[in-house]
This record gives structure tokens, C-alpha cells and sequence, in this order.
């Protein structure tokens, strides 16, 4: 369960740009943020921090109600969880990938479930999501929504598609490495077998010629 550090180095990650984006005032410490809808040039128009909210899901897809989509991943974070400690002995890759995802989700959970409350605009479970990573590229559309630049994000997000992505592109291998090593198990394993039922025939033949 040592992969339960990265989830843990990502959501906290994610907490600190968040509120160095959105700012804080926390025990008398402050921080200004960045205003609402403000946006800072890091490399000319194609990348910039832009400082939005999302109600919705990732890379701002809306499905749902608020309450719903925080209910929601309550649920497929407790899942993540779970599938995380029931494949505690299996490969490194996919546990490495489940615990980019939870990091990820737990990440944008804490948005929804406290944000509202600790910002003073919303109870609990209805907060929203901060973004703030911003690529400008040429339209296209998801969903049948219509995107005039990528979707903005932030580092759970990234989180959440580096995760799903190791196990699109690379949990198939190690399933096949995982099969190639039972069989050849298997096989050694009749060889064996196989020596043992020789070694008693002989012993016997041996037996009767006496």
C-alpha cells in the first residue's frame, strides 16, 4: 500500500496550486490569489493561467447535479480504494495507474465538498472545482459541446488522465506478462510431474526384476 504516497503527494499538490490560485486566508495568514476569470501569459497565448471554477467534471464536462456528481465521487473514490487493497499483491504498473486516479479524485473532492463552505458561497458538497491551467488550441467539440480552446484543468485532472491512460496503454502488457508466467509455472509444472511418474516407473520396474 506504499503506492498510497503518491495519492498523497498528488492531492496535496493539487490542494497547494489551488489556493495559491484561488488565494487563502487561513489563521491570519493570507494570500490574495488571482481575481475570477483573470488570466497571466506563460508561454505568449498558447499557455496561461486562468483562473476559473467548474461545477462540473473534469476538463469542465458537465454530467449531473452538483450534490449527484460529489455523491458520485465519494462512491468511485471509495472504489478506487478498495481496488487499490485488493490488488495490493498484484503488478506495481496498476497500482501505480489506480493510485493516480485517486489522487486525482480525492484532489478535486475536497473542491466539492468543502471549497463552498471554507469560501462562504455554498454548503457542503456544493463547491466548486478550481482550474487553471489553460492551452489555447483550435476549436473542437466533445460531448456536442463546442470547445474554443482545450478545456482549462489543473493537476488532478492530470492526475486522473495519466491514470487512465497507463491502464488503456500499458495494463494489456502486463496482463500478458502475468499469463506468459502462469503458463510457463504451469508448464514447469508438468515437466515436473512428468519426471516424478518416470522416476517411479523405473524405481518399479526395478522392483519386479528383483
Amino acid at each position: 500500500m506504499k503506492v498510497l504516497y503518491l495519492t498523497l503527494t498528488i492531492s496535496i499538490l493539487d490542494q497547494i496550486t489551488k489556493l495559491l490560485v484561488k488565494g487563502f486566508d487561513i489563521f491570519g495568514f493570507k494570500f490574495a490569489g488571482m481575481d475570477y476569470g483573470s488570466s497571466k501569459s506563460v508561454v505568449g497565448n498558447f499557455f496561461r493561467i486562468t483562473f476559473i471554477e467548474n461545477p462540473g467534471m473534469a476538463f469542465g464536462i458537465e454530467l449531473g447535479g452538483k450534490l449527484t456528481l460529489s455523491l458520485f465521487t465519494i462512491a468511485a473514490t471509495i472504489l478506487i480504494l478498495y481496488f487499490i487493497y485488493i490488488n495490493k499483491n498484484e503488478s506495481l504498473y496498476l497500482r501505480i495507474a489506480l493510485s493516480f486516479i485517486l489522487g486525482g479524485a480525492i484532489g478535486n473532492l475536497v473542491d466539492r465538498i468543502f471549497y463552498g463552505v471554507f469560501y462562504g458561497y455554498a454548503p457542503l458538497f456544493y463547491g466548486r472545482v478550481v482550474d487553471f491551467f489553460h492551452f489555447d488550441v483550435p476549436d473542437f467539440k466533445i460531448f456536442g459541446k463546442v470547445f474554443y480552446s482545450w478545456p482549462i484543468f489543473n493537476i488532478a485532472d492530470i492526475a486522473v488522465s495519466v491514470g487512465f491512460l497507463m491502464i488503456i496503454f500499458g495494463y494489456r502488457k502486463v496482463f500478458k506478462k502475468e499469463n506468459k508466467q502462469a503458463e510457463s509455472n504451469s508448464d514447469n509444472f508438468q515437466v515436473q510431474n512428468t519426471d516424478e511418474v518416470k522416476i517411479e516407473t523405473v524405481t518399479a520396474e526395478k522392483l519386479n526384476n528383483l
